[in-house]
């Protein structure tokens, strides 16, 4: 070693020999493990078997692991008051603290280890970022829990607490989902926005198969984990990048297997903040032209009665994709995490369960299961989980309920305030308005739980749960925070849905628009801290919710 390389390196190592590294773990390459373990998050709470299994791999493959801390918000629990405008905000933190822990200890190579929602893309926004060799292992879904004798899920909880407000079940009942629908540790059991990304990460190439899938209480839940560890060290030796695998033919492919499997519409804020850290930009329109060639062939939870542990147990993400290659619908000839392409990744797996996974050529529907919708009332578009909405609400036209926050909106619910064919309005919710951008549902699941989710749409420039079913309509952009057209609707406007034709108009004439702007002025929020940073740089919602 030359006196150069001693002086600089010297200092450093007395500290690595100060954690207890020994002089040949120093010489081995420094794979971080971004952990995003806690005790709050139910599907975070195993990650530290999960790291200790992919720490064995690590070492057993030549490398020195060294674990770190990711933030994790739980939206369950901070669903419904002012915790959830801390929930998408946290995946730029997340982002932003793992680019700064992996360049300042000069990581060789990372592993992530996310599992509930916002650590998913925020992390796979870090690797693009960083474009270090990294690979992604997640702890899983939970399993389905079960009420009289059926499967359920968190979403049959939020909608139960719906049911008994409006007086449907009795206490007795409301105490069962309460303690049998959530019975292990995992990401909710459902095709909620954890799973949905989970398995995203599959298609993107960034996670090994199973990823998404594999039950949280499996053994081959760590046997996986221990398998990223080692496949960590064969990037890192081949020089496989994030940026050479996460391609634009790569989201093509994420958004292809996102309608066929009806994800959360989430994944449509995720998939162009991701992309976008790539030197992606992603037009959110392109949605409607997979969608328009793309057969839905899932109808997991709450979309359905069949769970994660189903989808896994009938072959998984790779199954799904297989079925897609029959009618060409992928690139399969693009690079993962595996070393091998896509094509050869999903070759060998097959659908073991036609009612689970429906034959291409028997789908649930044609089409996908996301729209993008446009209209006076959403000039630059709108989202909505076509696939979990009833067909007697594809096309509805109803009066406006304008709310100025979800609050508001649940009061009047809950209340008996909303009757057959309304249309919610809730605006002020947005990235900027709210700021953060709230998950709606306590509204939806309160519709669904009084009654009147075959006659009443939701809208709002806030956004929906996975859990979320029925009309729900979010992402409305531009905000209302920015003047944006939601903000100029009243009470009794006519609202014109139509999903099947991708269109949302308000029944208001351009000269009366044009007055309602003339008199609008933005409502002032007093704002500190982080949520104070956040509105000023974020954008809005059908351009991922990016902090530029």
């Amino acid at each position: 070693m030359n006196s150069d390389a001693v002086r600089n390196d010297m200092p450093k190592r007395a500290l690595f020999h100060a954690l207890g590294l020994t002089d040949e773990e120093i010489e081995r390459p420094l794979i971080g493990i971004v952990s995003s373990q806690n005790e709050v998050v139910p599907g975070h709470m195993n990650l530290d078997k999960i790291v200790e299994a992919v720490k064995m791999g690590v070492s057993m493959a030549g490398g020195t692991p060294l674990a770190f801390p990711a933030i994790a918000v739980c939206d369950g629990i901070a669903m419904g008051h002012r915790g959830m405008k801390y929930s998408l905000v946290t995946r730029e933190l997340i982002a932003d603290s793992t680019e700064a822990m992996a360049l300042a200890h000069a990581f060789d190579a990372l592993v992530m280890v996310p599992n509930c929602d916002k650590n998913v893309p925020g992390l796979l926004m870090a690797a693009a970022r960083l474009n270090l060799p990294t690979i992604f292992v997640s702890g899983g879904p939970m399993m389905a829990g079960r009420v009289d004798g059926q499967k359920t899920s968190f979403s049959s909880a939020s909608e139960a607490a719906g049911a008994f407000a409006a007086g449907k079940i009795d206490e007795a009942k409301l105490k069962d989902f309460e303690y049998h629908t959530c019975p292990t540790c995992g990401s909710c059991s459902g095709m909620y926005t954890a799973n949905s990304m989970n398995c995203l990460t599959e298609v993107l190439g960034m996670g090994l198969k199973g990823n998404g899938t594999i039950p949280a209480v499996y053994s081959e839940r760590l046997m996986l984990a221990k398998h990223a560890g080692m496949q960590v060290m064969e990037l890192l030796k081949k020089n496989i990048l994030p940026r050479d695998i996460m391609t634009k033919e790569a989201f093509e492919n994420a958004l292809t297997v996102d309608m066929a499997l009806g994800c959360s519409t989430n994944s449509m804020l995720h998939l162009p903040a991701i992309a976008h850290e790539c030197g992606i930009e992603i037009d959110l329109s392109i949605a409607n032209q997979i969608s328009d060639r793309t057969p839905n062939l899932c109808h997991l939870a709450p979309a359905g009665h069949t769970y994660m542990e189903d989808l896994n147990e009938a072959g998984g993400v790779y199954a799904v994709m297989n079925e897609l290659t029959k009618k060409n619908l992928l690139h399969t000839d693009l690079m993962t995490v595996t070393g091998k392409t896509v094509g050869e990744n999903i070759a060998p797996c097959k659908n073991r369960d036609p009612e689970v996974i429906r034959p291409i050529d028997n789908p649930y529907s044609t089409t996908g299961g996301i729209a993008v919708l446009h209209g006076n009332l959403a000039p630059e578009g709108c989202v909505v989980k076509r696939s979990a909405v009833s067909p007697s609400m594809l096309a509805h036209e109803g009066p406006a309920r304008v709310f100025e926050c979800e609050e508001d909106a649940m009061t009047a619910i809950t209340g008996g305030k909303i009757h057959e064919g309304d249309v919610i309005v809730i605006r002020y919710e947005g990235p900027k308005g709210g700021p953060g951008m709230r998950e709606m549902l306590n509204p939806t699941s309160a519709i669904m739980g009084c009654g009147l989710g075959e006659s009443v749409a939701l809208i709002t420039d806030g956004r929906f749960s996975g859990a979320t079913r029925g009309a729900a309509i979010g992402h409305v952009s531009p905000e209302a925070a920015v003047g944006g057209p939601i903000a100029l609707v009243k009470d009794g406007d006519l609202i014109s849905i139509d999903i099947m034709k991708n269109t949302l108009e308000v029944r208001v004439s351009e000269e009366e628009m044009a007055k309602r702007r003339k008199e609008w002025h933005a409502p002032e929020k007093k704002l500190t801290g982080y949520l104070k940073r956040y509105a000023k740089l974020v954008t809005d919602g059908m351009h991922g919710a990016v902090v530029d």
